[in-house]
């Protein structure tokens, strides 16, 4: 879903027939002014997305930025001004506020992740665990927090976990028939197989044809030893459970990348508010 669609399904959700609490209490033609205030520290996000959802509601609106995304900000900073008809402020304020509570909240804890192996050669990389048709602006907040994305769908790259190897037969096979899917079908797509032993690593490398291997719920020392025995022959994603606290653990094995589901789903909103007043 584009940010356009998406911003019109969301005020459909939160509007319906009407504000009526709005339209029953204040002059149509009133014009205000809004100012977004940060009320902790953080990687700010959503700075970007609630200027469109403002400017969908009111083309003319104007809108100044004094934070932008990616910027670390501290309590009592200033991101953004606002100023609008005041129908158009209360129609969107909640929508911008929950926006950017939640991006920013997902690029802060990305951020200390991705602080943590910053003297490595690996990336933090998110996952699917993510809110429906919210998932795009989730996986933008990882990248402006300092991580990378993986996958957006189950359109975008194959990933063959343990349900599609169990149900295929194995290993081999569901790489051997992944392989002819894609030239069958012309699709110019990365394999990814998940692994759960060293054993199946051995196994992969002996099929190969893939682009990269999974190290799912390794050990660092598994994952070290998996590392040395690709060799560079393909990536390497370590994955399952990776915490702050052990993730540099994991980052000295030399893989290429750790995938973290909880980048998204454990980040908590940041506190933002936003205060109006009239012109």
């Amino acid at each position: 879903m584009d940010r356009t669609a998406f911003i019109a399904a969301a005020l459909q959700e939160d509007i319906g027939s009407g504000d009526h609490s709005t339209l029953a209490s204040i002059d149509p033609t009133a014009k205000g002014k809004a100012v977004l205030k940060i009320k902790e520290d953080g990687i700010l996000a959503g700075v970007e997305m609630a200027k469109t959802i403002f400017l969908y509601l009111e083309p003319e609106a104007k809108f100044t930025f004094y934070k932008k995304d990616g910027d670390k900000v501290a309590h009592g900073d200033t991101a953004f001004e606002v100023s609008a008809k005041v129908h158009t402020i209360l129609m969107a304020e909640r929508l911008a506020l929950n926006c950017m509570q939640r991006m920013s909240g997902i690029a802060t804890l990305t951020n200390q992740y991705a602080d943590r192996i910053k003297g490595y050669k690996t990336k933090i990389l998110d996952t699917r665990k993510t809110t429906p048709l919210f998932r795009a602006y989730e996986k933008e907040a990882v990248k402006i927090g300092g991580g990378y994305n993986h996958r957006m769908g189950l359109y975008d790259m194959v990933m063959l976990k343990d349900n599609h190897i169990d149900f295929c037969g194995g290993i081999e096979k569901a790489i051997e028939k992944t392989v002819a899917y894609l030239t069958a079908n012309n699709l110019p797509l990365a394999i990814e197989v998940e692994t759960r032993s060293i054993e199946d690593v051995k196994r992969v490398l002996e099929v190969g044809k893939v682009n990269r291997i999974m190290l799912d719920n390794y050990t660092p020392a598994m994952v070290e030893e998996a590392v040395q025995l690709i060799g560079g022959r393909f990536e390497t994603e370590a994955s399952g459970g990776i915490t702050l606290e052990t993730i540099e653990d994991y980052a000295r094995t030399g893989v290429d990348f750790i995938s973290a589901g909880a980048i998204i789903h454990h980040a908590v909103s940041m506190d933002l508010s936003l205060k109006a007043q009239l012109l």
